[in-house]
């Protein structure tokens, strides 16, 4: 991995104990603080410029998947870092091409001569229209959870919006394939920013929907990407088994507004293998009603509208579970993790607390990985709901990155 070990004197490895680790962290999080203001004056100024930079003419020119559309820096990268908004070319459901937008950060240290390695941040759900990517943001930075750690230990970070959002374009929502190919073409396109100085060695890291978007990843980067080598996949609390999701979580709030991202991204996916009437039958007329108002607004910046709409619809917006019932059931298996036994090291992070990814469905996921002889670090965290489930990761994460860098990732598999 392209990054400079820490070392004794005497060449030894240096071990960080966790609460090292954990200070650090707090050390941390004073200098966010710190840098808060300058990053609000400048983020509020470039929302002023963000539209044109998203405005694509109608025809582009065909390139590879990962070749650079435009990119233009950013002024309120985080201290002591370089980034970058960018479009980029990746492929959707079908192998068709398909403009995507991101952000790209680097420390602003020096690179090893063989590239930084980058961290692939899938995020979780911010919604499923264009105006809810993250890169459009007063912070774009907002949810690349662990972001200021990963600069600091030195790594290139590459956060791709997802097709549909920030480019108006077929949503990906929950459709493993899209989702990542956005991830692993943004790899491809950071590496196209000559000043990034990024390497082919890559980090997949992800939360919740991000978790299903670089399981997919790591899952499919042999045959998509080739010439990226994927050294590991971390997940938070990952949408991983959809088939549990959706029968966790259909009965309430969550549930309704999942579906509702997710049933016109699926219709369109998938029309022409199973017809709209058959997908679409799922919805009681209410919940037909209901959907397309819910699927044009953003999750946690608008929860209020959202939960207006999706609160009256609890218990009355499908006809019965998705996950037992057809073609949703094999809509559903075919965009859950697992498919492809992973050959990388895997970390998993869960929530004990979480209501959304019920710990046992992430348990069922863990078993499943290690029954195809995956090296896994699983760990739970007590008292931690799904909103903090990355968050609360990082520490072990950046001791399973130590251990990964050093050739020794950790097992908790039997």
């Amino acid at each position: 991995m392209a990054r400079r070990p820490r070392e004794y004197a005497d060449g030894r490895r240096r071990r960080r104990p966790v609460l090292v680790v954990l200070a650090a962290v707090a050390v941390m999080a004073a200098l966010v603080a710190a840098d808060g203001i300058r990053r609000y004056v400048e983020g509020e100024a470039e929302l002023r410029t963000d539209p044109a930079f998203y405005a694509l003419p109608t025809a582009i020119p065909d390139g590879k998947p990962g070749s650079l559309i435009r990119s233009e820096p950013i002024a309120s990268a985080p201290a002591g870092s370089t980034a970058w908004r960018v479009v980029y070319r990746s492929q959707d459901m079908a192998g068709a091409e398909v403009p995507v937008s991101g952000v790209v950060l680097v420390p602003n240290t020096p690179a090893p001569p063989e590239g930084r390695t980058v961290v692939a941040w899938g995020h979780p759900t911010t919604g499923a229209a264009p105006q809810c990517a993250p890169s459009l943001g007063l912070d774009p930075f907002q949810y690349v959870e662990g972001m200021h750690e990963l600069l600091a230990e030195g790594y290139a970070i590459a956060a791709t919006d997802y097709p549909g959002l920030g480019i108006p374009a077929a949503s990906s929502y929950l459709l493993g394939i899209p989702e990542s190919n956005s991830v692993l073409d943004i790899v491809r396109a950071a590496g196209h920013i000559e000043e990034a100085q990024t390497g082919d060695d890559v980090i997949l890291w992800g939360h919740s929907q991000g978790g299903q978007a670089v399981l997919f990843a790591a899952e499919r980067a042999a045959e998509y990407a080739p010439e990226l080598t994927v050294r590991g996949v971390a997940v938070a609390a990952p949408a991983a088994d959809l088939i549990a999701l959706m029968s966790d979580d259909i009965s309430d709030i969550s549930g309704v507004t999942i579906a509702s991202f997710a049933i016109p991204a699926y219709t369109q996916a998938y029309a022409d293998r199973f017809g709209e009437d058959a997908i679409e039958a799922i919805l009681t007329p209410a919940g037909a009603e209901a959907t397309p108002r819910i699927a044009e607004l953003c999750l946690l910046t608008q929860n209020e509208k959202i939960h207006a709409i999706a609160g009256p619809l609890v218990g009355g917006y499908v006809t019965s579970n998705p996950a037992t019932t057809e073609p949703w059931k094999t809509m559903l298996q075919e965009n859950s993790a697992g498919g492809t036994p992973l050959t990388v090291p895997v970390f998993v992070g869960q929530g004990e607390a979480d209501e959304l990814v019920i710990p046992a469905a992430t348990e069922k996921y863990v078993s499943l990985l290690c029954s195809q002889k995956a090296d896994v670090s699983f760990h739970r965290f007590p008292g931690i709901d799904h909103g903090l489930a990355a968050y609360a990761s990082v520490p072990e994460l950046l001791l399973w990155l130590d251990a990964l860098e050093a050739g020794t990732p950790p097992s908790t598999c039997p």
